[in-house]
């Protein structure tokens, strides 16, 4: 049947009241009984409107009466309001003091009541029966019912007293309108509410929820546990209250089968449990959280909507301790170091003092390991920016006071202090799953004393079970540039055992023919989402899609309950054949999530996919002005008409494909490049390593014994072997790159040899793999001493069977963490423990002393940490302002420094100083930077594209990094990021070709000047001055369509397809002046 509302005609069906029809049609009725999983109810009249039947009119309830065939309805006449008006002064009479019938009556016009309050003026309840019914109905219970008539009539339990059949469930709080039921008014039993797993148990949540904000897929779960409908068989509210019908109560758990030919486990890690640290008070003072609970409390998502507040009495906090090494490097809990709290801790602390800078974040820490790439520098910036305190020690104990402010205990430079706090931080460590034995168990793969995945320092990514590869904390405490770089990594490992499969179970798909549009005009058609109540539940969607009708060139229009749903796209693609459609426009979401879902629709429908408009309609509309409807509407169909000026001009757009050579070029024969090339050749792709000594190996060769016990020299010669013998792998030493061109999928690279031959090779990607180098100290003696050496000398000498030695110095971050290079080389604490043990296993009276400014042996390094300290190795610390000092008297050496803690001045005659010295990049990194045209960080290692998201690629497409020359580490982390940088070449070689975008800038040569300050401009490297003409060029693969480039250009000669001039002139005339060409 139809019925018309407000002078619209809507398709209604039997059985619906005028409510129902209306909230679906996107009309607004307001109402404060209603509920759309209970029976209508009618009590508070607000949603009157006035119905025509015949020549009859009256006023009727909208929430009760039934629709019938030709019905007029008028929910915003006169009569209507006026009606409304007074309702509202009725029950501001009631409820005087009510905020929520306050502002909505303000809302109507009300400012205050005519009638005089005759009961208790602090009374909120205004009888709609909400709870009454939700209890009745849903929950079958009957807690609480209506008791006394008239002025007398209230809400109350049998009898008034408290009641035992009530469940706590909280629904009758949870759908009053106005807050004014009180759960402990009626039942003495203590609600337990549900927390939220992904606040930290914060807040809480309710029994069907999403788990965090960015689920894949982002939708709703239902807690079988906690849920009223499972525990009782009552309730039900959420499947009626799912328009897109997607509660399946009687849903189970499926089990499936999967054939796979290898397996990659990354089941991630639990945090520690702090209250297991009772010392510190947590679970015990409210203001003692987690680093977890106190990320959450950062978050813009998070229960407080970033704003740090006590939990004692939701004050800011003025003084906040951060305590390191909770649940981490503790002969109690967990030996080993977590990696990540050091860094976390500084990042919470910087984001504190961002956000409120009168804060004073105090840092507790035993070591700063700030390892990662600038790391060290983040450190500088927390302590001289932002004016983070950091007291080296191990807090003993917190306190708490009267008024829940917490005294902190602690020992500084061998001195007992107490200090007041307002808030304290645990920086909780990391530990395996917790379901780590039983997938052991399952999958036959071996776990380490701490339960995570065992591996070996040569085979990172593999456990003990050929097939079966790990990545991630899984394997060991890692940040996220490592867990990132691992799970890449792991994926060529996994994908290499199955290469020879490749593609078979691939289909290809196949497109209907393409639309031809050339010289038809524009027949636009918009689709306009409701989005559940995401969009509808603010913009008035129907009326949108009704504007967009009356819109020049607009054939066709409609509204629908989810666009993106398959059905909808269905009815898309019929809708572009009966309409003969040539342009489509949706309006709903972001084209960041949605855009490729309605290209790819459109091209099933035999359309260009760039003959696609997106109006995005939920963000800057009904999300930027939810509790604005009439203006939300309004801008949508602004948004709309803006659509439509610019959808009449677009034109079809192809995307360039670009055939790729299968091969790649790996320059650098080192671990990570040898590595890196085995890898790719296992996929079956043919690669060029390039090394510029005359042996493979580089700084691999340096290394005699690891810490782990296995052996280097063994491992080299079977790399070196596997390199020599396959034949996919052309190694070329002794070689350098004089001139590379070209792009992704596509280059040539000129290699010149020692003899000055040269020869030139096509390949596909590019792999940057050229090690470092360990600095030659200008300091401590070193060059002037043979007694001075660095730990690599050593190392080498140590080799050597005659090697006897008393007493060793060694001085740690020589040539690193200084004015000169402020970074961490990241190798050398877990360098010199090692050599350390060494010497000690060949003497164990000898006497080895590390002056040291904090010991960096992260991960499970720290149980060889301490294995060394109960072996005799004497750890002393030095900061910046007293350096230790190396003199040479009559012929014996002497290291002098100063003792912090005992404030004492130490004297020591060595028969051996040994210097950490740093690990640097190449001196050839900025030639070669410049001919691969990738960046250089400000320390001379190459840029990634990311730190954390993008580790071993860099901004220009098609070249990969890895190992040292991405920053320093040690052999296992660097076998990950060769094993990644592989995966990604792999990417592209294993595809035929290359595309790249249809939005790709074009050059107007007529206008171009050949000034180059696009190529300067682009951050991809896109585009080139042609020597022929003298204008600039651009590379279709490299292209990003930032439009950057078009927005440089002094000539205008740079246009960007898709965003041309004349479209978003266009645009703007729709937008200033509501018409457009």
């Amino acid at each position: 049947m139809k019925i018309t509302i407000d002078d619209r005609e809507i398709e209604a069906e039997k059985g619906q009241t005028i409510l129902e029809v209306a909230q679906k049609a996107g009309i607004e009725i307001p109402t404060l009984c209603y509920n759309k999983a209970l029976s209508p109810y009618g009590a508070c009249r607000l949603c009157t409107v006035e119905m025509t039947k015949g020549k009859r009119s009256k006023l009727v309830t909208a929430c009760t009466y039934p629709v019938e065939d030709g019905i007029t309805v008028k929910t915003k006449s006169e009569r209507v309001l006026k009606a409304r008006r007074v309702i509202m002064e009725l029950l501001l009479a009631r409820c005087p003091n009510s905020d929520e019938i306050k502002e909505l009556a303000a809302r109507m016009g009300v400012v205050k009541s005519r009638f005089r309050t005759l009961g208790d003026p602090t009374e909120k309840c205004i009888l709609c029966g909400l709870c009454v019914r939700t209890c009745q109905e849903l929950m079958e219970v009957n807690a609480i019912g209506f008791a006394g008539r008239g002025m007398k009539r209230d809400i109350t339990t049998p009898f008034d007293k408290l009641s035992d059949i009530c469940t706590t469930c909280g629904a009758c709080e949870f759908v009053c309108p106005t807050n004014s039921i009180k759960l402990n008014e009626i039942t003495g039993k203590k609600p337990v509410p549900l927390l939220s797993e992904f606040n930290m148990g914060l807040i809480s949540r309710p029994a069907i929820y999403k788990p965090f904000p960015q689920a894949v897929p982002n939708v709703p779960k239902i807690d079988r546990d906690n849920c009223m409908h499972f525990l009782k068989g009552s309730c039900g509210a959420c499947e009626r209250f799912c328009d897109a019908k997607a509660i399946k109560y009687d849903q189970e758990d499926e089990t499936e089968k999967l054939d796979v030919g290898s397996i990659i486990l990354a089941p991630g890690f639990n945090e520690f449990d702090p209250s297991l640290k009772r010392e510190y008070g947590y679970g015990i003072y409210p203001n003692v959280v987690s680093s977890i609970e106190f990320e959450r409390l950062l978050s813009a998502s998070g229960p407080s909507g970033g704003h740090v507040q006590r939990p004692s009495d939701g004050k800011t906090p003025k003084k906040i301790a951060f305590i390191q090494c909770v649940g981490s490097r503790d002969a109690n809990t967990n030996e080993y170091c977590s990696s990540v709290c050091c860094m976390y801790a500084i990042k919470e602390a910087i984001v504190i003092k961002e956000h409120a800078p009168g804060v004073e974040p105090h840092i507790f820490f035993m070591d700063i390991r700030a390892f990662g790439k600038e790391f060290d520098d983040y450190y500088t910036r927390a302590k001289e920016e932002y004016d983070v305190r950091f007291t080296r020690c191990r807090a003993a104990n917190v306190e708490e006071t009267e008024n829940n402010d917490l005294i902190l205990s602690y020992v500084e430079n061998g001195e007992p202090k107490e200090e007041k706090f307002d808030f304290a931080v645990l920086s909780v460590g990391l530990e395996a799953p917790r379901d780590s034995q039983e997938l052991s168990e399952k999958l036959g793969i071996e776990l380490n004393k701490y339960n995570f995945c065992s591996t070996k320092t040569f085979s990172p990514l593999e456990t003990s079970k050929p097939g079966v590869y790990v990545c991630g904390v899984f394997s060991g405490p890692k940040d996220i540039p490592d867990t990132v770089a691992q799970a890449s990594g792991a994926a060529v490992k996994a994908s290499s055992l199955i290469s020879s499969e490749r593609g078979k179970l691939v289909t290809i798909k196949e497109y209907p023919p393409e639309k031809k549009i050339e010289g038809a005009a524009p027949r636009i058609g918009v689709f306009v989402c409701h989005c559940g109540i995401n969009i509808g539940g603010v913009v008035d969607v129907p009326a949108v899609t009704e504007y967009a009708r009356t819109l020049p060139n607009v054939v066709y229009g409609e509204d629908n309950l989810y666009t993106c749903s398959q059905d909808t796209q269905e009815r898309i693609k019929e809708q572009i054949k009966e309409q003969d459609l040539n342009r489509v426009i949706v309006a709903s979401c972001t084209p960041r999530t949605h855009e490729p879902l309605f290209q790819e629709t459109l091209r099933e429908a035999g359309l260009n996919p760039y003959l696609f408009e997106f109006v995005n309609i939920r963000d800057q509309c009904s999300w930027v002005h939810m509790h604005e409807p009439e203006r939300a509407t309004e801008k949508a169909k602004d948004l709309v008409r803006m659509g439509v000026a610019k959808a009449r001009l677009l034109e079809p757009l192809q995307r360039e494909k670009t055939e790729v050579t299968p091969s790649a070029l790996v320059l650098g024969g080192g671990l990570s490049g040898m590595i890196a090339a085995l890898e790719i050749a296992k996929q079956g792709f043919e690669v060029h390593l390039v090394e510029k000594e005359s042996d493979l190996g580089g700084n691999l060769r340096k290394l005699h014994y690891l810490l782990s016990g296995e052996d280097p020299k063994k491992k080299l010669k079977e790399l070196i072997k596997e390199v020599e013998e396959n034949q996919r792998i052309h190694a070329y030493t002794n070689t350098i790159v004089t001139n590379v061109e070209g792009y992704i999928g596509n280059f040539k690279t000129t290699l010149m040899n020692k003899n000055e031959n040269k020869v030139e090779i096509e390949h596909g990607a590019v792999v940057v793999a050229t090690g470092g180098e360990e600095y030659k100290p200008k300091e401590y003696l070193y060059g002037e001493d043979t007694r001075v050496i660095t730990q690599l000398e050593l190392e080498e000498k140590m080799s050597e069977s005659n090697f006897e030695t008393q007493k060793v110095v060694m001085i740690q971050c020589v040539g690193s963490r200084n004015d000169e290079r402020t970074y961490c080389s990241r190798v050398c604490c877990a360098q010199a423990i090692k050599n350390a043990l060494k010497i000690k296993e060949k003497n164990p009276d000898s006497n080895v002393y590390i002056l040291y400014k904090d010991v960096r042996a992260y991960g499970f390094n720290e149980a060889y940490y301490k294995e060394a300290s109960e072996n005799g190795v004497i750890f002393f610390r030095y900061d910046d302002e007293n350096k230790p000092k190396v003199e040479r008297e009559n012929g014996i050496l002497k290291v002098s420094f100063l003792e912090p803690i005992l404030n004492e001045e130490f004297a020591i005659e060595p028969d051996l100083l040994v210097l950490s010295a740093a690990t640097l990049p190449p001196k050839g990194n900025e030639y070669l930077a410049k001919m691969l045209k990738v960046p250089l960080s400000k320390d001379g290692f190459f840029l990634e594209a990311h730190m954390k998201l993008r580790p071993v690629e860099f901004a220009t497409d098609g070249i990969f990094l890895c190992g040292l020359a991405h920053s320093p580490k040690p052999v296992d982390e660097s076998i990950s990021q060769a094993c990644a940088a592989a995966s990604k070449v792999c990417t592209i070689l294993s595809k035929p070709f290359v595309e790249g975008e249809g939005i790709i800038a074009r050059v107007n040569e007529a206008l171009c000047s050949g000034c180059g300050l696009c190529v300067e401009i682009c951050p991809y490297k896109a585009i080139s001055l042609d020597e022929k003409t003298e204008k600039a060029t651009i590379n279709s693969a490299l292209c990003k369509c930032c439009g950057a480039c078009v927005a440089g250009c002094r000539m205008g000669a740079i246009q960007q397809k898709g965003f041309e001039d004349r479209e978003i002139l266009n645009v703007l005339d729709a937008a200033l002046l509501e018409e457009f060409a």
